[in-house]
């Protein structure tokens, strides 16, 4: 079954990757930095790749990027810089993606990458949680002279890069070279450690850390309020994930996989998440696997290339089905599922339905720590200046447990901006002590 989940796509050649950074026109007013939503220097790299310069062009990506390796693969490209590229009026616009990806691969193979470290006497920071969002602070905040400390939960770094996103997207080998990378900066990563338990952000703080970063993403599923959602044979997106990557990973038997051989699955939604979810189930023996979603496939938020990949593996998919009811036998097992169609109300006979309709923060943090504020939906509350700063003095976050899900170039870019704004508050404190 492994095997099943090797990554997909194949990578340039050095050949090739050169041969396809020639292609680029190198514009004065270039519309793929535009498009790129943390502004990297697009053009620059890739010129200096199609120079063979390797060093060079990591340099550059490295200004803007802690990520290079995991935005290459999962960033939806066609959508952002590929897709602003102005080659893309005649049809092709550079593979700006696989060449970063390409550039990237190269620098960890060839251990290209010496950063000069910092000495870290600008003040200490704590960092909640090690997904995009985290490891994007850290490594900037330490590439400017903060101690920075990761505080994760888990067993292994990585957050949803590690257990949310399918092995055949992102390998977890790419994911643990950029941590360790990050780790090379100085950062040190502190596991099996979760806050809000037997520690607090009072106690970080009373420990020294100068500011507090919480980047814990969206940890808790959404669930629909129709009759038969407690039925057995009813998964979260989420979780059937995790435990897959969990599997691939080695960490649990074949056991605990939650989609057994043979098993006709139905997916409600129409996201990334979802269409993740429908082929990892094609990839764990499912018989047949159905995504059935509320409106049209004009209106899906999921990209294009992951609905066109899922269709060619098999994935059948229903629109304007609105679930009404999950079906179950006597003994509470799954049967099927009610919806409504164009055509009236349709039973989908299945063994499995898989719950892909959204995420929210979980509120262990914020409940444990007084003064700070959420909006109704429990997403952190924070301000412009300094940017990411919550209601409590010193604490700041960013990613999806502020912004709701979005893409991992998102968070990266959000954090960013915090990075900056922490920095800039931790120099004014110690300023006001002098």
């Amino acid at each position: 079954m492994v095997e099943k989940f090797k990554e997909k796509e194949d990578c340039f050649t050095l050949s090739e990757a050169i041969t396809e950074a020639k292609r680029c026109l190198h514009c004065k007013k270039p519309s793929c930095v535009t498009g790129c939503p943390i502004g990297n220097n697009i053009p620059d790299f890739i010129l200096e790749l199609s120079k063979g310069n390797m060093g060079n062009a990591m340099a550059i990506i490295n200004e803007k990027s802690n990520l290079p390796a995991i935005c290459g693969r999962v960033c939806p490209h066609e959508k952002q810089c590929q897709g602003s590229c102005i080659l893309g009026v005649k049809g092709r616009p550079v593979e700006i993606g696989k060449l970063e990806r390409f550039i990237a691969d190269f620098d960890s193979s060839m251990n290209l990458t010496r950063e000069k470290i910092p000495q870290k006497d600008r003040g200490k920071v704590a960092v909640i949680g090690s997904g995009p969002a985290g490891l994007t602070v850290a490594g900037d905040l330490s590439r400017m002279g903060f101690a920075v400390t990761i505080f994760e939960s888990q067993s292994e770094a990585g957050g949803v890069l590690m257990y949310g996103i399918p092995q055949y997207r992102l390998p977890k080998e790419i994911v643990r070279k950029e941590i360790k990378k990050i780790a090379a900066l100085g950062v040190d990563f502190q596991l099996n450690t979760p806050i809000g338990k037997a520690l607090t952000v009072d106690d970080l703080m009373a420990r020294g850390y100068d500011a507090v970063f919480i980047g814990t993403g969206t940890a808790l599923p959404k669930s629909l309020d129709i009759p038969g959602v407690d039925l057995q044979g009813v998964v979260q997106a989420t979780h059937l994930l995790h435990v897959c990557n969990s599997f691939n990973q080695g960490y649990i038997g074949k056991d605990k996989l939650p989609v057994g051989e043979g098993e006709r699955v139905v997916v409600l939604g129409c996201g990334n998440v979802a269409i993740d979810a429908a082929r990892t189930s094609l990839r764990m023996g499912a018989k047949s696997v159905t995504i059935a979603y509320r409106k049209t496939d004009a209106e899906m938020p999921a990209n294009r290339s992951e609905y066109e990949e899922a269709l060619a593996e098999g994935v059948e998919f229903l629109w304007k089905r609105v679930p009404l009811e999950v079906l179950g036998d006597s003994s509470g097992k799954v049967i099927g599922i009610k919806v409504d169609s164009p055509e009236g109300e349709q039973i989908i006979d299945c063994d499995r339905v898989c719950m892909a309709v959204g995420q929210r923060p979980a509120d262990l943090i914020v409940s444990t720590t007084s003064g700070i504020e959420t909006d109704s939906n429990g997403y952190v509350l924070v301000k412009e200046r300094p940017f990411g700063m919550t209601t409590r003095k010193g604490v700041f976050a960013a990613g999806d447990v502020v912004h709701r899900p979005q893409t991992v170039v998102m968070a990266v870019k959000v954090a960013k901006q915090t990075a900056i704004g922490i920095a800039q508050y931790i120099d004014a404190i110690k300023l006001l002590e002098l």
